[in-house]
């Protein structure tokens, strides 16, 4: 991976960033300079990343981001351990799909919580830390479901449609302090990808007109992008990097 921004002296905190999207974002901003935090429910995963080559200090931390008080335990240590917050990066998620009349309460929350209610409780924590500084990067994980519905997906769907807005409420709020929010719409091959039937996986690799999926680590450079000091006019935007599906 060729990375030609500098993040020294920031740090970055990644959700859901022990495995898939979240650890290609993690090795990104690594070899950029930043100080790396791995927010990350999965024990196994998370317990892995002792196990790479890492070129700086990356901290891996159990975090359950849809639990506000886990939240703000893991940032104060964050905190503790060498400052807040620079560059926020919501990624964590879950699926748990399934016709909208079959689903159940805990199905519905679950997502809505993780997604929507988890980017939330991370943004809420890092902000105070990115106002005293003047300076801040937010960048949520929304979907093709988010911008356009998808079969099955009601939660999901619901979810990520709440983080565009959320985006673009908290960016009209933030834009004084000099903190800046935006959105990625991705469409990579992960767990959550592969989860999907092998027929229906192979039918929306072939909606976008690059006819595949990109590796996580293709989606790093623009999220890469939005968090650096070249993109410091751009707020309030979803970047689609889905390979022309939205189009």
């Amino acid at each position: 991976m060729t990375i030609s921004f500098d993040f020294s002296g920031r740090t970055v905190a990644v959700t859901g960033g022990a495995q898939g999207i979240g650890l290609s974002l993690a090795r990104f901003f690594d070899l950029a300079g930043a100080r790396v935090v791995v927010l990350d429910l999965a024990g196994a995963p998370l317990s892995a990343l002792g196990d790479r080559e890492w070129r700086g200090d990356v901290q891996g931390l159990a975090c359950d981001v849809s639990d506000s008080v886990s939240v703000a335990l893991a940032f104060a240590e964050v905190e503790s351990d060498g400052g807040g917050v620079d560059v926020l990066v919501n990624n964590a998620g879950v699926l748990r799909d399934g016709m909208v009349w079959k689903m159940s309460d805990g199905d519905w929350d679950t997502v809505v919580r993780v997604h929507l209610s988890g980017a939330f409780n991370c943004a809420r924590a890092a902000i105070p830390y990115m106002r005293t500084r003047g300076w801040g990067r937010i960048i949520n994980t929304t979907s093709y479901s988010g911008l356009h519905g998808n079969f099955g997906q009601a939660n999901y769907s619901a979810a990520k449609a709440g983080i565009i807005g959320f985006t673009r409420g908290i960016a009209k709020e933030l834009a004084t302090f000099g903190i800046t929010v935006n959105a990625i719409s991705p469409n990579a091959r992960t767990a959550m990808v592969e989860s999907i039937p092998e027929p229906r996986r192979r039918e929306i690799e072939l909606l976008a007109p690059l006819g595949r999926f990109a590796e996580p680590a293709e989606i790093a450079p623009a999220v890469g992008f939005l968090a650096s000091d070249e993109a410091s006019y751009i707020t309030g935007v979803v970047l689609p990097v889905d390979g022309g599906l939205s189009i």
